[in-house]
């Protein structure tokens, strides 16, 4: 486990880094070499200051030695107000990246466990995901469960 790691919430401040470690996180899906980018970095620099910026969407960071080398994104969504229950919002969890220098040294479960903090004290329904097949051990130890009641139709447009 790394010694000197932070977990701290995202700041819009932090957008830059966390659009390159997005682009970061984007690439390792291809083998050897990736495309050229089909969007502007910056692009996605604005996405993430503006979201940030307005609470809708929620981050963490992973830090050592001063530097962000991890990050988890949390998008809170809104369920229809009810008459004889609760409408707390459903956490959707995604963009969990770990810089593969830092991987199995305890920044991705310290990422999740402060997601997971915040998202009990702000009494979320819950949290979703739809892990890769890299992450799902990760999400199986951090207490994540198969769906008992979830169904999902893929749209191909």
């Amino acid at each position: 486990m790394t010694t000197d790691l932070i977990v701290r919430p995202a700041r819009p401040a932090d957008s830059r880094t966390l659009a390159e470690l997005r682009w970061m996180f984007k690439q390792e899906d291809y083998e050897g070499q990736p495309p050229a980018p089909a969007r502007l970095l910056e692009e996605a620099e604005h996405w993430i200051r503006t979201r940030l910026s307005d609470g809708h969407w929620l981050a963490w960071v992973a830090e050592t030695e001063g530097k962000i080398c991890g990050h988890v994104f949390l998008c809170l969504v809104e369920r229809m107000p009810e008459p004889y229950g609760d409408n707390n919002p459903v956490g959707y969890v995604t963009n969990f990246f770990v810089m593969p220098s830092q991987r199995n040294k305890g920044a991705g479960s310290a990422l999740l466990e402060a997601l997971k903090q915040h998202s009990r004290s702000a009494s979320l329904e819950g949290l979703i995901v739809w892990p890769s097949e890299r992450s799902t051990p990760l999400y199986r130890r951090s207490g994540f469960l198969p769906p008992e009641e979830l169904l999902e139709l893929p749209l191909d447009t």
